[in-house]
């Protein structure tokens, strides 16, 4: 019966751990694990992003959390100047109901 609690709680925290999106902006590009470009429309974007005041609200994919220390963060980004640059092409959104994937191939770039 343990086990069984011990497994539900797993499943139950790494699927929650997987939309928490808390990212640090890193001022080096050798710092970070992903390199974001910010396009001009949406139709650009491989992920349309939503940013939240708390972090109990990244409850799902689009929802960034900005943190304030590197240890924070799930991911370290670095914002290029150049599309080519990129390793993920995001778009600000200014609700949180249109945050999303639009290029759903990138998804294992945030896991």
């Amino acid at each position: 019966m343990r086990n069984i609690f011990t497994l539900i709680f797993a499943v139950l925290f790494f699927t929650s751990a997987n939309f928490a999106q808390k990212v640090y902006k890193v001022k080096y590009e050798s710092q970070a694990d992903l390199k974001v470009y910010v396009v001009d429309y949406e139709s650009q974007a491989d992920l349309k992003v939503y940013v939240v005041d708390y972090e109990s609200q990244t409850n799902k994919k689009g929802l960034w959390y900005f943190v304030k220390y590197e240890s924070q963060a799930d991911k370290k980004i670095y914002f290029v100047d150049y599309e080519s640059q990129a390793d993920l092409k995001i778009y600000f959104v200014d609700y949180e109901s249109q945050a999303g994937w639009r290029n759903k191939s990138k998804q294992y770039l945030l896991y």
